[in-house]
């Protein structure tokens, strides 16, 4: 997902800052000290709701980790809001890199911000692990500290390509993104499947935050395709979806992560039903594995998890194991070498990465909208027939 246009914004890093790097939170640590892990996101702002699921995710697992007692330190909680923005994201990272106590960062959470602050993480030695940045060029720029715990929209992108294909035979594809850096990545790559499988595509981009989607709608009606793509988020997906509703378009409708959310419903309603959605996300509400952490989610925070909230506790508990495994031998450079190299068994998948950070699962599920709700339906690949 999740991948706003990427500015390269550079601040001055403070060179004191980065000097305690290296020892952060030593000192205390081995003493029943404390050391915090820190979450990267949009926290307000447009599709704040994509933030607050992983957000929601990491408290509960530092909280849970305090609880059990067995730390030889305590943990602590250091949010820092880059409202999805990459001119915001290099601000909020700083903010992280200069607390001598933060040991890693879960986030952060869309591309285009994780391209503004991998340099100064990577500066600074911190960890930068992120649940949901999809643009495939963030493991192959050399970032020295970016993890990717997350499959990316190669993955995604393909695993369009092929439903649409395999599973419903269709013909011809309409395919819209909102040219943002994540609308753009998505939608090359299902433009290079569709087409590899023999379906023709019809490719526009339309604007983020466009006043009125009826032109685009219209234009996907008189175009005939017997199916569509949106590549982006769900602030503008709903109210392009309304307008195809009330367009009359009556094809199959498809979009990704950055949609999946039951903002999507709530801004568009009844236009929504029967979207498919699909994400490299299970579903923490119906999979076995994830039942008790949906259960300790909601009595704790009074909502169902979202997108992305089990992937973010899972690498917080991962980050956690290799904190604990430590000791009172914390810091920022020993944990991201062992962050690096560690396997993780988590509820949602096994965590493990390649020597360019890249998650080594690349796992794609699909969801559909039914009566105002958002279905887990299962793995891509699986319902494709592939």
């Amino acid at each position: 997902m999740l991948n706003k246009t990427i500015v390269k914004v550079a601040i001055p890093v403070v060179i004191g800052a980065l000097a305690l790097t290296g020892c952060a939170g030593d000192s205390e640590a081995g003493d029943g000290g404390s050391y915090k892990i820190a979450f990267q996101g949009p926290l307000s702002g447009d599709n704040t709701a994509l933030g607050e699921n992983e957000d929601k995710g990491v408290r509960l697992a530092i909280e849970q980790a305090n609880a059990k007692g067995d730390l030889p330190f305590k943990l602590e909680y250091l949010p820092v809001d880059d409202q999805g923005l990459p001119e915001k994201a290099t601000a909020a990272a700083q903010k992280a890199i200069d607390d001598p106590d933060v040991m890693a960062v879960v986030g952060p959470a869309f591309s285009g911000p994780t391209n503004s602050a991998a340099p100064l993480f990577g500066d600074a030695g911190l960890t930068a692990l992120s649940a949901s940045a999809t643009n495939p060029t963030l493991t192959e720029q050399g970032f020295k500290t970016f993890l990717r715990g997350v499959p990316n929209d190669s993955a995604q992108g393909a695993g369009m390509a092929t439903y649409y294909a395999k599973k419903l035979k269709a013909k011809t594809v309409y395919l819209l993104d909102d040219k943002s850096d994540y609308g753009v990545g998505l939608a090359a790559v299902a433009e290079k499947e569709l087409k590899a499988a023999g379906v023709k595509v019809i490719k526009k981009s339309v604007p983020a935050k466009t006043p009125d989607y009826s032109a685009a709608a219209k234009e996907v009606v008189n175009s005939k395709a017997d199916a569509l793509i949106y590549a982006g988020y769900y602030q503008d997906g709903a109210p392009f979806a309304k307008k195809l509703d009330e367009a009359g378009y009556k094809g199959a409708a498809i979009s990704g992560d950055g949609t999946k959310d039951e903002k999507f419903i709530e801004l568009a309603g009844k236009a929504t039903e029967g979207w498919y959605l699909t994400c490299p996300c299970t579903d923490a509400n119906v999979e076995s594995a994830t039942k008790e952490f949906a259960t300790e989610y909601k009595k704790k925070f009074k909502v169902n998890p979202g997108t992305y909230s089990a992937e973010a506790y899972d690498l917080a508990n991962m980050i956690i194991q290799e904190m604990k495994k430590l000791g009172d031998k914390v810091d920022r450079e020993s944990l991201h070498q062992a962050l690096q190299k560690a396997t993780y068994k988590g509820l949602t998948k096994e965590f493990s990465f390649d020597d360019k950070g890249e998650l080594k699962i690349q796992s794609v599920y699909l969801y559909q909208v039914k009566d105002g709700k958002i279905e887990y339906q299962g793995a891509v690949e699986e319902l494709a027939g592939s």
